[in-house]
């Protein structure tokens, strides 16, 4: 009898004991960054990326077809080249009431993944679709969290139907890979569903470990050439509980071993690849990790270091690196990388770095030859643009700062003969009259503006500039005498020639009176059609200018006032007096977003429009205002001394971060174009690592300069875990009750850390309160000089 009781007993314990649940993707993502999107964006895209596989969709959680790049294709699952579904849809079947999970009350975004949720009140069912893409594997993992409202169990059928679209990637008829119709096959050992390109060995399948019910063909609902198959599953979820059902979505462009081998994979280990990714991401969070009392720009930071890893493209047989922007730039530029790598450097994504810059070098010399880097290759490896003018010498100077950054001297033999090639080429095949400003299309793409760019003739310089550095530690020293000369001729020359007094600007180009007609004209038609009256005042006043003042030479010429006359400033090649003068007028070219791509597009109720872009039905960026430009102008107002306004620029940028996309920022402000872009790192990084905490390694001498150029906002700051080659540093300022407090630390004693202060701030000359090292004074500057692992250093005033 006793033996009894104790069973009783034993089995009474056990099942009072609650049994603990399995992790979802919910529970692991408690504590996790994350932000809820706004209802009224519902209806835009969305993504959840890795660098194998991405999904665009719209953040109601439907799969419109979207895009303009391939019409209507540049939304679904993608896996470079090629694209594997439209989507998917799911119903419930409930009490023979088909119930489709169509509108989303809500989206929420995290790093690494995404949720939506459906709140089916009606129904007392509460469901979470959550969705991630684990790295380096071609698939994604969905789980779907469904949560019983009522306290009485709940039967009812989960009917998911995925819609494939194996097709190539843009170009893809280059390669010859020739889109044909979709065939789907159920797969009873995986109880999923196969489907193949019927020509080519293209594969998706997807399926549920849950016990499946039944499956069918279902009508395919898109106007690509895919297939559609539903899966269906029986459900019972007992009162006030949950119910996960996870879907794998697996997918090959070689062989459908793979893509079942994918999907067994990541079947058997989603969550240890979640987990993973999410200490990815944490690591991410952790390197150049800001703190500031502007806890917008704080959060826009750090989410853009989380995009800029969303934009990693790998495609193992033509190589891994940064694509442009998603959805409709999801492949690899020159000049986006030769932006956006000086920021991924800054916040300590080498990886990326290193990779894109093979990438590109490797394909430009497949493709030119003579060291001229590309414009845009898709992921099939087909070229569309082999490189506009500028992409040339930005590539030399996008070398040079990763050097500093890495002292790496392999590095710099390694890529130095196609910066070489890539010069005599700049000069040798695009400069007719032999003036050193090279001709041809720069970054603004306007019909006519080939002739010689200011954009072109700046980056020239500074290629010529930094090249000639390298060649000298490389001990090339003609090449370095050389490049030099030409670097100071054309400093003087931009200078001079490119100035327009009448305009206090740099001008967009130097032609001939012929072309500067043509652009005049048809920026007035431009002009016109936007309704900008004081744009057509001034280009007819500039046309009759032009024929009463008629030349034989080619002058310059300020028509458009593109944002690209502020790179002068950018590079700091501008005399400082036509710099101030020029940085003024750029802030005509404003609104609260930013800086216009071409500055006749302004109009009076710019100052104040905080509204939506409206673009055109035809995707065109006239009208726009973008990040790069006003990146560009934060960058150039640090150069010459002024963080206040810099800092004006980043504000500006950072209200249209999660203005459509949470988490993100568009490329276009505040919500057209690409919903994430690579080169946003450029214009937040540089003025923030490299200029306002100032931080100018010279990784080669293993030596780290530090001179801060706060804003005056900020009183409070700090930069920490910023990785420069073996070593890392922070940066912690403060300066308030008339004390500046600096303090650096670096994990590497090996490496010297010099940090620069001023003698004074305004006219009150500092003291020193406190410094573990004996200051020198040199032009105005105090100098701390150290090996050690820290300088604290406190001034008065």
């Amino acid at each position: 009898m006793k033996s009894i009781y104790l069973f009783i007993s034993i089995t009474l314990l056990f099942a009072c004991k609650e049994v603990p649940k399995k992790d979802t993707f919910a529970t692991l993502s408690k504590n996790s960054p994350s932000i809820i999107g706004k209802s009224q964006y519902l209806n835009s895209p969305f993504v959840t990326a890795g660098n194998r596989v991405y999904m665009v969709g719209h953040q109601n959680g439907t799969f419109p077809e979207l895009g303009w790049h391939i019409a209507g294709e540049m939304g679904g699952i993608w896996n470079h080249p090629i694209k594997l579904m439209d989507g998917f849809e799911v119903d419930l079947n409930i009490e023979n009431q088909l119930i489709p999970l169509k509108e989303a009350d809500s989206f929420t975004n995290y790093p690494f993944g995404n949720r939506h949720f459906y709140n089916l009140e009606n129904n007392k069912l509460a469901i979470e679709r959550w969705q991630f893409v684990p790295d380096d594997q071609e698939g994604l993992v969905i789980q779907f969290i469904i949560k019983n409202l009522d306290h009485k169990v709940q039967n009812f059928t989960f009917h998911f139907t995925g819609s494939s679209d194996l097709r190539p990637t843009w170009l893809g008829e280059r390669t010859d890979m020739i889109d044909t119709a979709d065939e789907s096959e159920f797969h009873s050992e995986n109880h999923s569903w196969v489907m193949k390109d019927s020509l080519q060995p293209w594969y998706v399948t997807f399926g549920s470990s849950s016990k499946l019910s039944s499956q069918h063909i279902s009508p395919y609902p898109y106007s690509g050439k895919g297939t559609s198959a539903t899966l269906s599953y029986d459900l019972n979820v007992s009162g006030n509980e949950e119910q996960t059902i996870e879907f794998i979505i697996a997918g090959s462009y070689t062989s459908k071993d793979k893509a079942l081998a994918t999907y067994k994979n990541l079947k058997e280990n989603s969550l240890v690849y979640f987990k993973e990714k999410q200490a990815r991401y944490q690591k991410i969070a952790s390197r150049s990790k800001l703190t500031i009392p502007d806890k917008q720009l704080q959060e826009t930071f750090e989410w853009l270091k989380y995009n800029s890893d969303w934009l990693v493209r790998t495609v193992p047989e033509i190589g891994s690196g940064i694509s442009a922007g998603i959805p409709d730039y999801p492949w690899w530029f020159g000049v986006d990388s030769e932006y956006a790598l000086k920021g991924y450097m800054a916040v300590g994504q080498t990886e990326a770095v290193y990779n894109t810059i093979k990438l590109l070098d490797s394909l430009s010399e497949v493709t030119n030859g003579n060291g001229r880097i590309i414009h845009e290759v898709s992921t099939n490896g087909a070229v569309f643009n082999k490189g506009n003018i500028n992409e040339t010498p930005q590539f030399a100077s996008l070398i040079w700062e990763i050097y500093q950054w890495n002292g790496d001297i392999e590095f710099l033999k390694k890529y130095f003969p196609t910066i070489e090639k890539g010069l005599t080429w700049l000069l040798k095949e695009n400069d007719a009259t032999g003036n050193l400003f090279p001709d041809g299309f720069g970054m603004m793409e306007i019909h006519g503006l080939d002739s010689e760019m200011i954009d072109v003739a700046t980056y020239s310089q500074k290629a010529f500039d930094d090249a000639s550095k390298m060649a000298e530690i490389l001990g090339k020293k003609e090449l370095n005498q050389r490049y030099k000369k030409i670097a100071t001729i054309l400093k003087e020359k931009i200078n001079s020639e490119f100035w327009s007094e009448e305009f206090n600007s740099f001008a967009d180009f130097i032609g001939t009176d012929q072309q500067a007609l043509h652009l005049i004209e048809d920026a007035i038609v431009r002009a016109d059609t936007l309704k900008k009256p004081w744009s057509v005042a001034e280009l007819l006043q500039t046309r009759a200018s032009l024929l009463a003042s008629p030349s034989k030479k080619p002058r310059p010429f300020v028509l458009h006032h593109n944002w690209v006359v502020n790179t002068p400033m950018e590079m700091q090649i501008a005399d400082q007096e036509k710099a101030i003068r020029a940085l003024n007028t750029a802030n005509q070219f404003v609104n609260p977003f930013g800086v216009f791509v071409t500055g006749i597009d302004r109009d009076e109720s710019a100052g104040s429009d905080k509204d939506s872009f409206k673009g055109s039905k035809i995707f065109s960026y006239t009208g726009a205002v973008m990040t790069l430009p006003t990146g560009v102008q934060a960058v150039a107002e640090n150069n010459y001394g002024r963080p206040n306004q810099a800092l004006n620029y980043l504000k500006r940028m950072s209200r249209t971060f999660s203005y459509a996309l949470p988490g993100s920022m568009y490329e276009v402000s505040p919500d057209y174009g690409m919903i994430t872009q690579a080169w946003n790192i450029y214009s937040f990084a540089t003025p923030i690592v490299k200029q306002f905490f100032g931080i100018q390694p010279q990784a080669a001498q293993k030596k780290i300069i530090i001179k801060p150029q706060m804003p005056d906002d900020w009183q409070e700051a700090s930069l920490e875990n910023v990785i420069v080659s073996d070593n890392s540093i922070a940066v912690f300022y403060t300066k308030k009750n008339n004390q500046l407090h600096l303090k650096v630390t670096q994990e590497n004693p090996d490496w010297d850390l010099i940090v620069i202060l001023p003698e004074k701030t305004g006219q009150k000359k500092y003291q020193i309160l406190k410094s573990t090292i004996k200051p020198t004074v040199s032009n105005g500057q105090f100098v701390f000089e150290t090996n050690e692992k820290s300088v604290d250093i406190v001034l008065s005033y």
